[in-house]
């Protein structure tokens, strides 16, 4: 990744002031844009497609955090075009006296271009790569940039970063702010132009809880829903009076809360802001999210360790103070503070500086000083006029040590069994010859008979399979030493190679004795299989992110149907494959071809799964990624915990996108 990503410089204003041309400093040109693409931002899958939207709604967010937006809303058009529009003062207009031009085409054609690289235009600004609306510009087949600014509506039309015609006045308006429309140039985004109401959607979610007061909305013209008055299009309405506070109640919707407030802290410390929310819950897993001018932070850094220690030292002295911890007759941790909480940290950094990764984790030391003080200081004063909600706080945290406690020993026997048993692997796992881990993989198989044929299919030299008997354990809703005792997630850990936690941390993960750099989920094409996958990752997200975060860990995709006629046959992974392949081979007639629906691995030889599912040349893998901590937290425990209600919802909202066989 390059450290372009980290150009977006974020400066301090004495004031609001005028936005004009002059506020507008070129830094660098665009020529490199279209050659290097995923230089700019991060790849040309689907990551990369969503970023363009991100950076045009960034842009809104600015203006909203400066004061001069209300209103965001995005739209999918019909064509697979993006419509974003703010109420904000709209992007300048006037000549550029350096560049020549329009302030405008000067903002859509040079790479960092714009106000908040001016001190007077912007306090702080947010965004990752901080490479400006240019970039999406340079990527787009087709932009057109439309602004409401004093009493005029300005228009610009480019087509691959290059415009068209000068600016032109198109009318009249009594409104300002701007309204950029692209359709993303499929010569870049060769895998996918086809964008995701729910990534869409998850994110101005999350801007709306970061950036509370501002109002968002997102709009499919693809989809049409019927709400019994007559046809409308999918949308959905984002807005937040309490920000965080009901950031956390979103996120802790399916769990059982243990104190009734959700403590909240909101001050500004050394001249950096910071927002802090966080409850306690029933359950054994923490889920603490970080973010830093609207980036989620998921490698953490300096704000994260600012809050940990001072929750740590804050709620440790309330409770020797309050005389609670007389009776244990060992130390309590960081790590036993911080089980069953849900918090979110968001601070306002003038110049971040981030590094680790994927460059989202933050290293401006003076922020951990900054989120320590102004925990310890509010927390402090919580317990104090809290005393019940604070007891029953510690008491959760003396069983969370106890619990430690119980797991170091069954994680101590994983280690002994790794360590001091030679090799220590499973008798279950069918090793493969190449022990250079680059080169490695390693498939887990639902079940012996699949595992059997696996082993058959494989090609021994660089393949591993370790066959799961059924279903493992649901970490969701089992305490930590339950968990380390499970033979099948022992199996997991011993065939991998990795450490597990330490004292301080027991979900601390050391890769560097990782045996396999792809790690692959083999199971049925079924309900059974998708419930057993989805257990796995719940365990890798909870006890081994590290893992997914370096890109080690993947999803197999058997074909789901083969259809054949005569000598020819068609793996199908989809029903558009299905249908294409009737169409091809049987001239569009169902009847004339024959159609197996495959249920479970079993049901192919080892030929066919090598060729299908485990020949690098042919399989689709599908590989694991975090984009969003906080949305991947709230998806883990609502599917995989107690609360039926919103399971039940979220599988009848998605259930066209299921197959279901009757």
């Amino acid at each position: 990744m390059s450290s372009m990503e980290n150009e977006k410089d974020l400066t301090v204003t004495n004031g609001k002031s005028d936005y004009s041309a002059d506020s507008i400093q070129v830094l660098e040109g665009l020529e490199a844009v279209r050659l290097r693409p995923a230089m700019y931002i991060g790849d040309t899958g689907i990551k990369g497609l969503h970023h363009l939207v991100y950076e045009v709604v960034d842009n809104s967010i600015d203006e909203a955090m400066a004061g001069y937006c209300t209103k965001i809303d995005v739209v999918i058009n019909e064509n697979g075009s993006v419509t974003v529009t703010d109420d904000g003062r709209g992007i300048p207009v006037d000549f550029h006296e350096k560049e020549k031009k329009s302030a405008l085409e000067v903002v859509l054609t040079v790479l960092h271009a714009g106000g908040k690289f001016d001190k007077d235009s912007y306090k702080v600004s947010g965004g990752l790569h901080g490479v400006g609306v240019s970039c999406v510009n340079g990527l787009s087949k087709q932009l057109i940039a439309e602004v409401h600014r004093d009493g005029k509506i300005y228009r610009q039309e480019y087509s691959r970063g290059k415009p068209l015609a000068n600016v032109e006045i198109i009318g009249t308006t009594d409104r300002t702010g701007t309204t950029i429309t692209f359709l993303p140039d499929e010569q870049i985004f060769t895998q996918t132009t086809e964008y995701k109401f729910e990534i869409l959607s998850s994110r101005l979610r999350e801007l709306a809880f970061l950036n509370k007061g501002i109002y968002l909305s997102m709009i499919d013209k693809r989809e049409v829903e019927d709400n019994g008055d007559g046809q409308k299009y999918l949308q959905e309405n984002f807005h937040s009076e309490d920000g965080l506070k009901e950031f956390v109640k979103f996120l802790d919707a399916n769990r059982e809360s243990l104190i009734e407030k959700t403590i909240s802290i909101s001050t500004e410390k050394n001249d950096v802001p910071v927002e802090v929310a966080m409850q306690y819950n029933t359950s054994f897993s923490e889920n603490v999210h970080s973010y830093v001018n609207n980036i989620n932070t998921i490698e953490g850094g300096t704000h994260l360790t600012g809050f940990r220690r001072a929750l740590t030292r804050t709620l440790k002295k309330y409770a020797e103070d309050s005389g609670m911890l007389s009776k244990l007759k060992f130390d309590i941790n960081g790590d036993d503070f911080r089980e069953g909480l849900t918090a979110i940290i968001s601070v306002k950094v003038n110049e971040p500086q981030f590094e680790g990764q994927t460059k989202t984790k933050l290293g401006n030391s003076e922020v951990s000083l900054a989120v320590d003080q102004a925990v310890s200081e509010a927390l402090a004063n919580y317990l104090e006029e809290n005393p019940k909600d604070a007891r029953t706080i510690v008491q959760k945290v003396i069983l969370a040590a106890q619990a430690r406690h119980a797991a170091r020993k069954a994680r101590e026997l994983v280690q002994r069994k790794t360590v001091l048993s030679g090799s220590g692997l499973p008798g279950k796992l069918s090793d493969c010859s190449e022990k250079d881990p680059s080169l490695t993989e390693v498939y887990f198989v639902e079940g012996d008979s699949a595992g059997g044929t696996a082993k058959q299919g494989r090609d021994r030299s660089f393949q591993a399979i370790l066959p799961l008997r059924g279903k493992i354990l649901n970490v969701e809703k089992a305490m930590q030493y339950k968990i380390f005792e499970n033979e099948e997630i022992k199996n997991i850990f011993t065939a991998l190679g990795v450490h597990i936690g330490t004292e301080e941390d027991s979900k601390a993960l050391n890769l560097s004795g990782l045996r396999y750099h792809k790690v692959i989920i083999m199971t049925d094409a079924d309900v059974d299989g998708s419930h057993i996958a989805t257990l796995i990752m719940t365990f890798f997200f909870r006890y081994m992110t590290d893992l997914i975060k370096e890109g080690h860990l993947y999803i197999a995709t058997p074909p789901l149907y083969l259809v054949k006629k005569g000598k020819d046959e068609r793996y199908c992974w989809t029903e558009e494959d299905r249908a294409k392949a009737i169409e091809e081979i049987g001239k569009g007639r169902e009847g004339s071809v024959h159609i197996q629906r495959y249920k479970g691995l079993g049901e192919m030889n080892a030929e066919q799964l090598w060729s299908t599912t485990m020949n690098p040349n042919t399989r689709i893998l599908r590989q694991i990624t975090i984009d969003s901590a906080a949305e991947a937290d709230r998806i883990f425990s609502m599917l995989m915990g107690d609360e039926v209600p919103p399971r039940r919802e979220f599988i009848e909202r998605h259930a066209k996108y299921a197959n279901i066989d009757i």
